[in-house]
């Protein structure tokens, strides 16, 4: 399938080169609208994350973009140099380009492996590009071919059940546990670092809106409070912000408390009696642990939560080869569509083609045997569809070994061209 991904992501690519290529949705759609006129004839879906950037593209004719031009339209779009941005990418093709959306959109290239909030944005950004007029045929088969696959997973593995990072450990596994909802909840970070940022991931996917962050950095609070939509407050205010807070995210490199046990004492007098949920995440720990035994306080340490962690990530690793399997089946299950969509209808005009002078020799021969009985006639007709059909069976079968790499629409032409085939 004439079907490219070039992107970068978690994997291999730092947060600080992700966030340069990032999209926002209005950024998402105008590139789309660019891309149209780039690229006019090559379809495409731009997928941006918080840990991937990636452009799909795919075109039944004419030419795929190659990762260097791919590369520059990113470049160009954000103002960049093309040399910074195109190292990083990576490139995938045909059947592994497949593979790679069906393994993102299931959720199998996640950082988090299992984590749901990629599927729903597989599927906004392939609404945004069949709303911007980017996708067809082959976008619109890759896509619900992924969401298929994506279902698959979900439904026959418990991939999506065994979260293994401290942070979706922490949201789904204990704070849910507290909560029932998150959209009305305070909720306070503590320190701007990579950790309290895959909390918020995982918090804002369960609802959490109200976000302060505090950093002793102002300028590094601010820049994760704007990346989730939050406010920043200076670290003067912490105390005040922990008592006014439903849900506390600690992940400072303090080398010592940042609230004892007496000063908790003071915070906890400003606070009404409601359930806190505090999730420490340092080491050394931000909070005494001596906060933990206080009334309504739930404290969790990187400790308390390692174990569960370490359980969810040996049934999870359990179910990762039934997953894998699904993401193959799918795989060969598109191709192979996608093989008989491009292949059918040069295959049905080769036979169609080779039928009829088959058929006007046959006759031809047959009437000048008026005596023949009936059972030399079969065997004289078997003998004709045999010549067909080995006659046929170099073409066809160089079509079979082709479409192993891909729909061979260089083949399919040359075969079009010499056998004087309509479209």
């Amino acid at each position: 399938m004439n079907l490219q991904v070039v992107g970068c992501s978690h994997h291999g690519s730092a947060i600080s080169v992700r966030e340069r290529l990032a999209l926002s949705p209005e950024q998402t759609r105008e590139a789309l609208d660019r891309w149209r006129r780039v690229f006019p004839r090559v379809e495409a879906v731009l997928l941006s994350t918080c840990n991937r950037v990636e452009v799909y593209a795919a075109s039944e004719s004419a030419a795929i973009p190659s990762r260097e031009q791919i590369g520059g339209f990113l470049a160009s779009f954000h103002g960049l140099d093309a040399a910074e941005v195109i190292e990083p990418l990576y490139e995938h093709n045909g059947r592994q380009a497949v593979r790679h959306l069906f393994a993102v959109a299931s959720s199998l290239n996640s950082m988090v492996m299992g984590e749901s909030q990629i599927l729903a944005q597989v599927k906004q950004a392939y609404q945004w590009a069949t709303e911007q007029n980017d996708t067809g045929p082959l976008m619109h088969s890759a896509f619900q071919a992924a969401l298929k696959a994506a279902r698959r997973v979900a439904a026959e593995t418990a991939i999506h059940h065994r979260r293994v990072s401290i942070p979706s450990v922490a949201v789904a596994d204990f704070a849910k546990q507290i909560f029932e909802r998150f959209d009305d909840k305070h909720t306070l970070v503590i320190g701007a670092g990579e950790m309290a940022e895959e909390t918020l991931h995982y918090l804002r996917g369960e609802g959490a809106r109200q976000i302060t962050v505090v950093n002793r950095s102002f300028q590094h609070a601010s820049e994760l409070a704007q990346r989730w939509s939050g406010r920043a407050i200076a670290w003067k205010e912490l105390f005040e912000a922990v008592a006014a807070a439903d849900l506390v995210i600690s992940t400072t490199g303090a080398g010592e408390p940042i609230v004892t046990a007496v000063e908790f004492e003071r915070i906890e007098g400003a606070r009404p009696e409601r359930p806190l949920f505090i999730l420490d995440l340092a080491v050394p720990r931000d909070f005494d642990p001596a906060v933990g035994n206080r009334p309504d306080v739930y404290l969790y340490s990187i400790d308390d939560l390692q174990d569960a962690c370490n359980r969810n990530r040996r049934r999870r690793d359990k179910e990762l080869p039934a997953a894998l399997a699904i993401i193959e089946q799918e795989t060969d299950r598109f191709l192979t569509e996608m093989h008989h969509r491009a292949t059918g209808p040069v295959i049905q005009q080769l036979k169609r083609g080779w039928q009829r002078p088959k058929d006007e020799e046959l006759q031809r021969l047959l009437n000048r045997l008026p005596d023949l009985d009936e059972h030399g006639r079969e065997e004289i007709c078997r003998s004709f569809d045999r010549l067909v059909n080995k006659l046929l069976h170099p073409p066809l079968e160089s079509l079979r070994d082709e479409s192993r790499h891909g729909i061979p629409y260089v083949l399919l032409d040359a075969l079009s061209r010499l056998f004087q085939l309509k479209d």
